[in-house]
């Protein structure tokens, strides 16, 4: 969330970069109006509370005459209760001033291109090449139930569309990958490891900014102020919710592995098949707590940390900068990771490196203090997906498929597979 203040004192700069995300005035201007009206009724209770000192000593020396001061005193209370009913307005309209400060997303950082749409993200960098096939490579929804792996069919039956079962050996590979990721994380680049609640209440959710703007693409626990966590930059970012931290604790960097549950409204097309966009699905999610000086050296580190996944696994990728069109809500800048799909021959998103700077730690009352005295400030938040496990595991079956219909393991994922090589296409699961 935008300081009050730097809207009030900012309000043209605050539109021009509205714009250009893309976003109609209708915002700010009734930001604008709520503000000048709430500001009359300050200045008139201000001009009241004026009088009524003023008033106030007429009357003590009325009395101190001896005179009648009654007319005064009748004309007080009038005067008190205005001043009441005003309070009350601009108490409303604060609240109001605040409900619509929760809707403005955050300001594009200076670096961050103009465009208009995603087709105006820029590329940053490219690693590895794709591979050339010499036959016609498949998809990983037509794969993983050829191979056993996967079972949409079931899925279905148990729970509903946009859900999977992972099945044998295609489970262990979930697994595997993730423990891949967390120990690459936690041993190399000095994240902490969290296994946080699945489960989370709305002040978390409101904390990190996906309530109350999002609450149609969450699951809520019904008849409780419990909601299914959309991804773990939700409890992690909110460890230190409400607390002051040392400067000299600074950064501090997290990872988890947690499912994610999103209900995804509004999302259609061919992304609904397979596993690229589920209900379910599981992630391993790296957080940081930054000194704001430091938090752009920070958001590119933390980019760097979650290539690292796709460079050992040898996954040809790429990197973008979104626009400020098709930035988050909440994100200042941020870095897509898009990794090569043969099947359909593009670049998908696999991981998403956010800087949200101060708008989520202004939420969560997320603050810092240097030297242990002294003013407190906001510090700035991370995240970014390192790597969404679902997402890196279909991009393996596809990049790694065989002529013959089998899948190669990568290298580096053998250890955590037994050394298994090779997924061989067999008889179909009972």
């Amino acid at each position: 969330m935008l300081e009050l203040a730097f809207v009030r004192g900012h309000l043209d700069l605050v539109r021009q970069k509205m714009r250009e995300r893309g976003l109609a005035d209708d915002l700010l201007n009734d930001f604008e109006a709520l503000d000048r009206d709430r500001r009359k009724f300050l200045l008139e209770a201000e001009t009241l509370k004026a009088r009524r000192n003023q008033v106030s000593e007429q009357i003590a020396a009325l009395k101190k005459q001896g005179r009648d001061a009654a007319a005064l005193i009748a004309e007080m209370r009038q005067v008190g209760d205005r001043i009441a009913e005003l309070d009350r307005q601009a108490k409303d309209y604060d609240e109001r001033l605040r409900q619509v400060l929760e809707r403005i997303p955050n300001l594009p950082h200076e670096s961050v291109p103009v465009g208009k749409s995603a087709a105006d993200n820029r590329e940053v960098r490219r690693w590895g090449e794709p591979r050339p096939f010499d036959f016609e490579p498949k998809a990983h929804w037509d794969l993983g139930p050829a191979l056993g792996l996967l079972d949409f069919e079931r899925a279905t039956k148990i729970a509903g569309a946009r859900f999977a079962v992972y099945r044998g050996v295609g489970a262990r590979m979930e697994r595997a990958l993730a423990n891949f990721m967390l120990d690459i994380h936690t041993r190399e680049h000095g994240y902490t490891e969290i296994l946080p609640p699945f489960i989370v209440n709305s002040a978390s959710l409101y904390g990190t900014g996906q309530l109350p703007k999002f609450a149609s693409d969450l699951f809520k626990l019904e008849g409780t102020d419990y909601w299914l966590i959309p991804t773990a930059e939700v409890p992690v970012t909110n460890l230190y919710r409400e607390e002051v931290v040392e400067a000299e604790q600074l950064p501090m960097k997290f990872c988890a592995w947690t499912a994610c549950f999103r209900s995804e409204a509004g999302s259609y097309g061919k992304e609904t098949r397979g596993i690229i966009r589920q209900h379910q699905f599981q992630k391993v999610e790296l957080v940081k707590y930054a000194l704001p000086e430091k938090s752009y050296e920070e958001l590119e580190s933390l980019t760097r940390d979650a290539e690292v996944i796709l460079q050992r696994l040898n996954l040809p990728y790429r990197v973008v900068v979104l626009c400020t069109a098709d930035l988050g809500f909440g994100s200042a800048k941020t870095y897509d990771l898009e990794v090569w799909l043969p099947s359909s021959r593009e670049y998908k998103e696999i991981s998403s490196c956010s800087n949200l700077e101060a708008f989520q730690a202004r939420r969560a009352n997320l603050r810092f203090r240097r030297g242990g005295k002294g003013k407190t400030e906001f510090l700035h938040t991370l995240n970014g997906s390192g790597l969404a496990v679902g997402r890196t595991w279909l991009a393996i079956v596809e990049n790694y498929q065989q002529a013959d219909g089998s899948v190669v393991i990568p290298e580096a994922l053998r250890p955590y597979l037994d050394g298994l090589a090779r997924i061989e296409p067999g008889p179909p699961p009972a």
